[in-house]
This record gives structure tokens, sequence and C-alpha cells, in this order.
């Protein structure tokens, strides 16, 4: 057998070329491609010849599984149901990226993706109750795996024990007459193998650094709440106070835990002047909940606070407009805590100060309803 060769033109309209492959593989062909990290070489998952063949070409027994390949980030909870906690937050902020997660997956019967192919097919997918799934950073591949209308699983587009392609002429030489079609876009972007991550309940473990270091790794997987006012000694200190109970009760863990389990709250204020301490009526309106926020000193909004923060609550429209103003692109990441403004209590008496702190409490339970942790 001869392996068919396309150019891939990254400038160019390829859909007749990517059509062609994504056909191959729904047929039970074997088609290497390009991602940003190496090249990869798939097979559809419910073609049993094609995944026996896959095997066979990587020499690669039944027991060791291969990586799902999906095209879009979205197509993640066709193999995951109900994902959330870190597998979700990585999901969402490392996808399309250089990025291998393996999933924990209770009922495998219960994926949309068995619903579609039938559980003859779950082991070229799923091993042991786990699923490793990659969603590539590249144009054309994300374009072959939404297009092949199959389940893709794919590997290193090398022989057993090689070192894994970086470019179309290494992939062909490696695999010339065993694989149907490949694909060429030239040097891949990193040259790299993607990072492995193996998601659990309590967190993650890093399997393999690749192309992401740990670093990297550990900034992604974390939460940042930042909740705004303007002086930063009423409302968002009692925010902040609040929000730290709130998780820790829903993590079921002690509020020392929650920077460990990747949670980050801070406060600011959009025009407050550093080291103040917070006003005594909403220290005390804090008191009344067992919530101490007496060692809080103000600090004023920065720019570097917007841009890190996943959730970015304010009291009032200003506070949006204060935001706006060191960067444009807080006006869409940046929402009232509550539906209408929640006005400053400063000068207030302590009932003033205790229905405030009512009602940012209500609004945060809110807030944290629509956010999947």
């Amino acid at each position: 057998m001869n392996t068919g060769v396309r150019k891939l033109d990254l400038a160019a309209d390829c859909r007749e070329t990517i059509r062609e492959a994504a056909d191959c593989l729904a047929a039970g062909g074997l088609v290497v491609f390009p991602t940003e990290t190496v090249y990869g070489v798939g097979a559809s998952a419910a073609d049993t010849r094609a995944v026996a063949r896959l095997r066979e070409v990587k020499q690669r027994h039944e027991g060791k599984p291969f990586t799902v390949h999906i095209g879009s980030r979205s197509a993640v909870n066709r193999f995951v149901p109900g994902l959330e906690g870190v597998g979700r937050r990585l999901a969402e902020k490392a996808w399309p990226g250089p990025l291998t997660l393996i999933f924990h997956v209770e009922e495998v019967a219960a994926a949309p993706v068995i619903q579609e192919v039938s559980m003859d097919h779950a082991a070229a997918m799923y091993h042991e109750g786990t699923i490793g799934i990659r969603c590539p950073d590249h144009r054309m591949a994300a374009d072959l795996l939404a297009g092949a209308r199959v389940p893709v699983v794919a590997a290193s587009a090398n022989a057993a024990g090689a070192p894994a392609p970086v470019d179309a002429d290494e992939a062909l030489t490696a695999l010339e007459g065993q694989v149907d079609l490949l694909l060429d876009a030239g040097r891949t972007r990193y040259a790299k193998p993607s990072t492995i991550i193996r998601v659990n309940r309590d967190g993650y473990d890093l399997v393999r650094e690749g192309v992401l270091d740990e670093r990297t790794i550990r900034r992604l997987t974390g939460v940042r709440f930042l909740l705004i006012c303007s002086g930063n000694t009423c409302r968002s200190p009692m925010a902040e106070g609040l929000l730290r109970r709130m998780l820790a009760e829903r993590l079921g863990c002690p509020q020392s835990e929650l920077e460990d389990r990747g949670y980050h709250i801070e406060s600011a204020g959009a025009f407050a002047t550093a080291g103040i301490p917070p006003s005594p009526p909403a220290v005390e309106a804090m008191n009344t909940r067992s919530i101490d926020i007496a060692s809080h000193r103000s600090q004023r909004l920065t720019l570097d606070q917007i841009n890190r923060a996943d959730y970015v609550f304010v009291m009032t429209a200003a506070h949006i407009e204060a935001a706006a103003a060191l960067t444009t692109s807080a006006r869409d990441r940046t929402r009232r805590l509550d539906d209408e403004d929640i006005e400053d209590p400063i000068g207030g008496s302590d009932a003033v100060y205790a229905r405030c702190a009512q009602r940012i409490e209500q609004a945060l339970r809110r807030r944290l309803e629509e956010i999947p942790l």
C-alpha cells in the first residue's frame, strides 16, 4: 500500500483535502495529521478493524489505551458526562492547546458517545474507567476531527520506541505504506509532546511534563475571585470574608485549605487608599456571623488583579467603568454582584451595615450557584 501525501497550506482553502482525510477516517482508514506538538496517526474508534490496524502500526497491546482527539473544547462532554472541578477548569483554560487530560468516568455506558457507537467500541476509548482526551490547537487538525463524524483515537505517528515526528517527512519515514493518508502542514509549532495530566477528585497528578510546565498547570487549575468596591474598607472586605466561608462550606474543607485547593479570593477598591483597616461597623457586621475581617487592609485595584481573575464582581455599575479604565477587556469580564447597585454604607448605622452585609451574602449565594466549581 502506498501512503497518499497531501500538502496543506495554512493560508489557502484546504477544505477538499480535509474532507478527503475525514472521509478516510470515517471509512476505517489511518490518517497522519499535524498538531501544534507532534504529528499524530488517527483511526475511527467506532471501527474495530481500524483500531486493530492502529494497534499493529504502534505495536501496542490491547491493555494500553489510545488518546481520544477532539476538534473543539465542547466535544469533551460527549466523552465525560458531568465534567466539573479541576478537569473542567483545565479544559476551559488550556484547550485547545498542548495538554492531554486523563479523566475518571464513573459510568462509561452513560457517556453520549457510547450511545452513538455502542458499548462494543468503548474499549477503544476507555480503559479501566478512564479516558485520555486531547484537543489540539491546530486549525487543520480541528477541522479534520470535527469533520470525521466519528470519535477519533490517535497516537504519535512513529514506530514504538522511536521519537515522535515533528514534521511530515519524519512521519512518512516511520509509517510509509502502513497508513492510508498523510497531511503535511510543515514543522509543528512546538516540536515537543503535550503535557499529560491525570485528573482526580482531589486535584491532579502530573504524568508527563511537555509543552506546559508544572507552574503553568498550577496557574491554570486555580480559580481566582476578585471583589471590587470603592474604598476596600466596607463592602468588598465583607464580601471577601463571606465568600471564603461559603466556598469552604461548599467544598467541605476548612478555609485554610482553600488556596491549597486552587481557590484564591481577594478584594480591592477602585478608588482606594492603600493600608486602611476596615470600618468598625463592617467588622461588627461580620463578627455577628463569626467572620473576622479585622486584619484586612485596603488596596487599590490594579490591572494585574483584573487580568489574573477568573470572576470579577463589583458593587455598582460605576465600578465596572473604573475597571474598564484599566483595561477595556474588563467590561466583558466584570459583573455586578447583585442585579442592582449595592450602595456604599459608609457613615451609616450598624443596622445599615447589617442590611448591606445581608444583601451581599444573598447575592454571593446566587452567583455561586451559577459557577461550576
